[in-house]
């Protein structure tokens, strides 16, 4: 466990700190997993988890195959290739038989990709 005084000296830190608030009230089952979220500065990565079990059900990455060669038509670039990996992920899980998640924003605010993945997940048919 890292002490509470070092917590406040990084952005990791900071982010590790809020990502565990979050995940003291979240958690997923086998009939409803929770969806991870990582952003780093160019990619966004999501994965569903079985927090019972402890294992991953299945993730999607922008740097994977289908997402690697997206080209975004308008505003923002990344916002819109977060919301294609969203979309993507809810059609992996679909086809898996997994229809309602829990959201984990991993200590993120909920705001541009995040949101963006989020909302690419919501239009895939995934219920949150």
């Amino acid at each position: 466990m890292i002490k509470q005084s070092k917590l406040k000296k990084s952005r990791f830190l900071q982010r590790k700190r809020r990502h565990n608030r979050v995940r003291n009230k979240v958690s997923g089952s086998a009939e409803r997993p929770r969806l991870v979220v990582f952003r780093s500065l160019k990619n966004i990565e999501g994965q569903l988890v079985n927090d019972e079990t402890g294992r991953t059900l299945l993730g999607l990455s922008t740097v994977s195959a289908g997402l690697r060669d997206f080209s975004a038509e308008g505003g923002n670039p990344r916002v819109e290739q977060a919301f294609a990996a969203g979309k993507a992920l809810a059609e992996k899980a679909k086809a898996e038989g997994i229809e309602s998640i829990v959201f984990d924003r991993g200590g993120y605010r909920y705001h541009g990709r995040v949101k963006a993945f989020a909302d690419g997940a919501r239009e895939g048919g995934l219920k949150f």
